[in-house]
C-alpha cells in the first residue's frame, strides 16, 4: 500500500506538498519523494511490496513521462518480457511496466490491466496529466480543485483537507483526461447473462477464485492471511495454504467476553494446519479506538465503522508483533453472492441490481474499511474475491441462480467446493455472521451504550439538526458523525447515505443495518 499525490499547478511550494504527502505516511513508511514537473508535482509515499531495493522507487519516468501508482499489478512480468528488447526495466517493480504500456496503447492501456490500482501520469509531451483507478475502487484515490482551479489528486481525503472545498472520491473504473472523466470498464454491465449449469458455473467459480488468490501470493514481502472463520475468508485461507503447501499465518480478533468468530477460525486455522494467533479485545479497547478509527476511515457510516474496530485492533496486533506486510481478506464476497438481506430479494432481476448497487459502492463501504484498517498500519490489502476476471463472471451468472432458493446462502460457492476438502463442512456451510457481530455481539451494544451516554435527548436532537446532510437517527450515528467532522469539517458529501439493507423489501424495512435485526438472521454466527 502507498501514498500517491499530485498537484497539477504550480501554486504551492515544494515544502508544502511535501507536509501534504506526509500526512499519509503510514500508507508509504519506506520512503517518499516529491519531484516538480514543468507545470506541477508529483508525490509518492512508498511501501515496499515488490521490488524491494531502491531502484523500485516512484516516480518512475522514460523520456519526460512520469507516473506515481498505488498498485498491484497482476501479469506484469508477461507484459515486460514481450516489451523487453523496446523498453530498458531497472527494477524488480510490476509498476515499472505503466510508462512502456502508456507508449504502446495510450489510454486504452488502463482496459488491459488486471490489477487494483490509483495512479496518476504526466504525458511530459503534452504537458498533460492522466489519473485512473481500477474498475472496483480497491485502491483509493479522491480530488478536488485547489484555490486557483488546478485539480489535485491524492490517495486519501486527509492528504487534501485544508487544501480544496470539496473533496470527491474518483470513480472507479474510470480515468480523467484533459478535464473529462471517462468510464473504460463498468463490471456491473451484463449484455447477456450465461446460461450454463449449476454444476458448469460451481467449476467456473472454483477455478477462477483459485486463480485469483495464486495471483495474489505473488509478493517480496511477508504474507499474511485475515480469518474470520466465516465462509468467505476461511477459503481464500485454505486455497492459499494449498497452493503454498506450507503453514500460512492467519490472524484472528475477538471480543473477551462473547466472541462468536475465534471458535470457527481456530477450527479452521486447525484443519488448514495454519500459524494462528488470536487477537482479544475488550470494551475499552474498543473505546479509546473509535475516533483512531474514524479518522482513518474518513467515513460517517454506522456499519463501516462498526465492522472496521475489530479489523483496525486486528491490524495494529499484527504490524506490532510480525513482519508481515501484505495481507489477503475475504471482502467482496457479499457483494456477488448476496447478504443476509438478499434473501428476502423479490426477484432474480432485484437480486441482480442490488449486486449491482452493492458492487458500484463498494468503495463508500467494505473496500474503504480494508483499505483504511489496513494501510493505516502500513500493510498492503490483498481481495481475491475483487479479481477483475471473477467478478465479471460471477455478475453474469444468471441471477436466478444465485438468488437463495436453496435454503441456504451463497450456495453456489458453497457448492462449488464441496468436493475439494479444503475446509470441513461446519465451516463450509456454515451460517453467515456480520464480522462487527461476530468479534461479539457485546461490541455493537458498547458503541450504542458509549454514544448513550455522550448525549442527552435535548442534545441528540439539536446535534441531528445541525447535519441536513446524512442526518444521523441515532446518537451512535451522531457520535460517529461529530468524530468525522472533527477529521473532516464539511466532507460529509464523500459518502453517499447510511449502508443499509434494501428497505423497499418485505423483511428489510429495519432502523439498524446489522443483520441481527432481521427475521431470518437466526442462529447466524453460533
Amino acid at each position: 500500500m502507498c501514498c500517491i499525490l499530485a498537484f497539477t499547478k504550480k501554486n504551492r511550494s515544494l515544502q508544502e506538498i511535501s507536509s501534504y504527502l506526509a500526512r499519509t505516511q503510514s500508507r508509504g513508511p519506506d520512503a517518499s519523494r516529491v519531484v516538480e514537473t514543468p507545470s506541477g508535482y508529483l508525490g509518492f509515499g512508498r511501501l515496499s511490496i515488490m521490488g524491494l531495493d531502491e531502484r523500485g522507487m516512484q516516480p518512475f519516468a522514460l523520456d519526460g513521462d512520469l507516473v506515481v501508482c498505488n498498485g498491484e499489478l497482476y501479469g506484469w512480468r508477461k507484459w515486460r518480457d514481450e516489451l523487453q528488447g523496446k523498453y530498458q526495466f531497472h527494477s524488480d517493480s510490476d509498476c515499472e511496466i505503466l510508462l512502456p504500456l502508456y507508449r504502446e496503447y495510450g489510454l486504452e492501456m488502463f482496459e488491459k490491466l488486471d490489477a487494483e490500482f490509483a495512479l496518476v501520469l504526466y504525458d511530459g509531451q503534452k504537458d498533460t496529466y492522466i489519473a485512473a483507478r481500477d474498475p472496483i475502487g480497491i485502491r483509493p484515490l479522491f480530488y478536488g480543485y485547489d484555490q486557483d482551479g488546478g485539480i489535485v489528486f491524492a490517495s486519501e481525503a486527509k492528504n487534501l483537507v485544508g487544501v480544496c472545498d470539496e473533496i470527491c472520491p474518483f470513480p472507479p473504473g474510470h480515468y480523467y483526461f484533459q478535464g473529462k472523466f471517462v468510464c473504460y470498464r463498468d463490471l456491473t454491465q451484463v449484455k447477456q447473462y450465461r446460461t450454463d449449469s449449476v454444476e458448469t458455473v460451481c467449476r467456473n467459480i472454483h477455478d477462477k477464485l483459485i486463480a485469483a488468490v495464486e495471483k495474489r501470493l505473488d509478493a517480496d514481502a511477508p504474507l499474511g492471511f485475515l480469518l474470520s472463520g466465516g465462509l468467505d475468508s476461511s477459503l481464500v485461507c485454505a486455497i492459499a495454504a494449498r497452493l503454498l503447501d506450507r503453514p500460512i499465518r492467519t490472524f484472528a480478533i475477538g471480543m473477551d467476553v462473547d466472541a462468536i468468530d475465534l471458535k470457527y477460525a481456530r477450527q479452521a486455522a486447525e484443519f488448514i494446519g495454519s500459524e494462528h494467533t488470536e487477537v482479544i479485545i475488550s470494551r475499552e479497547d474498543v473505546i479509546q479506538a473509535l475516533p483512531k478509527v474514524v479518522a482513518a476511515l474518513g467515513t460517517w457510516d454506522i456499519t463501516t465503522i462498526r465492522a472496521s474496530i475489530g479489523m483496525y485492533l486486528c491490524c495494529e496486533a499484527i504490524r506490532a508483533q510480525t513482519d508481515v506486510r501484505v495481507l489477503l481478506t475475504g471482502e467482496i464476497s457479499d457483494e456477488l453472492f448476496g447478504y443476509k438481506y438478499t434473501d428476502f430479494a423479490p426477484s432474480p432481476e432485484a437480486f441482480q441490481e442490488e449486486s449491482q448497487k452493492r458492487v458500484r459502492e463498494l468503495y463508500f463501504y467494505d473496500v474503504l474499511r480494508a483499505d483504511r484498517c489496513i494501510s493505516v498500519h502500513s500493510m498492503e490489502a490483498r481481495v481475491p474475491f475483487g479479481d477483475l476476471d471473477f467478478v465479471q463472471y460471477v455478475m453474469s451468472v444468471d441471477p436466478a441462480l444465485k438468488q437463495n432458493v436453496y435454503g441456504k446462502g451463497k450456495y453456489l460457492l458453497r457448492r462449488a467446493f464441496e468436493s475439494d476438502g479444503l475446509l470441513p463442512p461446519e465451516i463450509l456451510w456454515r451460517e453467515k455472521a456480520a464480522f462487527s457481530d461476530a468479534v461479539g455481539h457485546s461490541m455493537v451494544d458498547d458503541l450504542k451504550e458509549y454514544a448513550a451516554q455522550q448525549y442527552s435527548d435535548r442534545a441528540f436532537l439539536k446535534g441531528c439538526a445541525c447535519y441536513p446532510y446524512g442526518t444521523p437517527f441515532t446518537k451512535e450515528s451522531l457520535l460517529y458523525r461529530d468524530l468525522f467532522e472533527q477529521y473532516y469539517p464539511g466532507q460529509a458529501r464523500m459518502i453517499p447515505d447510511f449502508w443499509m439493507p434494501n428497505r423497499e423489501w418485505e423483511g428489510c424495512d429495519v432502523d439498524d443495518p446489522s443483520a441481527r435485526v432481521l427475521k431470518n438472521y437466526g442462529a447466524s454466527g453460533f
